[in-house]
């Protein structure tokens, strides 16, 4: 842990100029308490840097948050082992789960399923869901979908041959649009009051306010989306795997982690707005998902309380380069060699995702030791994305 000053604390030993500026200007507004906490993973943001936990009083910076509100994971383990996909040809699984979960930015169910029937019902009756209905009426049919980017479905084995799924995805559009609304509300609001941002990103909504409360209610709704569409789409993992392989499967564990979030936290005798911003809760015995990138491996931890960090730990490996520097840099035969013994999309689109661009994930680890423990390393053996 480097001490960047009062205000800031860092665990990453790759660290941008450009990002540790970031972070020291949000660490410098002025109802941060006590300190920002910066992630082995950090890399640029949208206003604060992705792998920060920023603690506030009396305030939020919707941008610090995020705009997929609620994005994180889930990760099950099952009965099978390795040797149940002996011989069986996995990209027939990989097709099997792509046609049953929506892929892609914009692509939605096209009729509810009876398994998000209770799951929408249960979002129906939330405050908020009237902010929901105003800003993306179709939501209910996202319910179930993963979007693009770095969200994926993946079969993975750990280090003693069992199978696990594990899928990161969020709020989707609906999110968003909630997300991007109450940034444009916190940027009219400062505005008004000729508030002086070092980044307009940094806008912030006032605690007790009207304003402030219409976000905290779209917020805690949108999490609760995110939450059961990882649910939703674990369900149809399962079936189709049950489906894959002839057997219904067994849950023997299962996480659900949100890394992009607000929640109301005691830390250093305070109760403040933590916002967890590309980072996941890392309270002692508290289980977590780590994922590398696209090819890498992916870690199940469990928190060690470790008070300075606020009890957090890093969301996945960060990216290194930017999507449009990563397709300069990157080819597709290099990628396909990356990628040799893995079910995967085949795709040009998947270019941005090469391993290379994102940190390396061995590093963000052991930036973590003080963080977490590792309890499992898995490895894919089916990666599922949307272009």
């Amino acid at each position: 842990m480097e001490k960047i000053n009062e205000r800031l604390l860092n665990w990453a030993s790759i660290l941008e100029d450009t990002t540790r500026e970031q972070a020291e200007r949000t660490a410098s507004m002025p109802f941060i308490w006590p300190h920002l906490a910066l992630m082995p993973d950090a890399h640029l943001g949208k206003g604060a840097t992705v792998g920060s936990v920023i603690p506030t009083d009396g305030a939020i910076i919707p941008a610090a948050v995020g705009v997929d509100i609620g994005c994180g994971m889930i990760a099950v383990r099952t009965q099978f082992t390795a040797d149940d996909l002996a011989g069986r040809d996995l990209a027939v699984l990989h097709g099997q789960i792509s046609r049953s979960i929506p892929l892609s930015a914009g692509n939605r169910n096209q009729k509810i399923r009876a398994s998000a029937e209770p799951r929408i019902a249960e979002l129906r009756d939330m405050p908020g869901v009237g902010q929901a209905d105003a800003e993306a009426r179709q939501w209910p049919q996202q319910l179930g979908s993963l979007g693009s980017g770095n969200h994926f479905i993946e079969v993975s084995l750990d280090e003693t041959d069992r199978v696990w799924l594990f899928l990161h995805s969020g709020s989707r559009g609906v999110g968003n649009k909630l997300a991007q609304k109450h940034i444009r509300i916190a940027q009219e609001q400062c505005r008004r009051r000729h508030i002086q941002l070092p980044d307009r990103d940094l806008a912030y909504l006032v605690e007790g306010e009207p304003e402030f409360d219409r976000y905290i209610e779209a917020l805690r709704w949108a999490q609760r989306f995110a939450y059961l569409n990882r649910e939703e789409m674990m369900d149809r993992c399962v079936d189709q795997l049950g489906r894959f392989l002839g057997t219904e499967v067994e849950r023997h564990d299962t996480v659900n982690c949100h890394h992009n979030y607000t929640e109301r936290e005691t830390h250093f005798g305070r109760e403040v707005w933590l916002s967890r911003k590309g980072a996941i809760s890392a309270r002692a015995g508290q289980l977590g998902l780590i994922p590398g990138s696209m090819g890498a491996a992916s870690y199940v931890v469990v928190g060690k309380g470790n008070v300075p960090s606020l009890m957090s730990s890093p969301h996945g490996a960060g990216r290194n380069h930017s999507r449009a520097a990563a397709r300069r840099l990157f080819t597709r035969s290099d990628l396909d060699a990356r990628m040799t013994g893995i079910a995967w999309g085949h795709s040009d689109a998947f270019l941005d995702e090469h391993p290379d661009a994102y940190k390396p994930i061995d590093q963000v680890m052991a930036d973590a030791a003080d963080l977490v423990e590792v309890r499992h390393t898995l490895r894919q053996i089916v990666n599922v994305k949307g272009d």
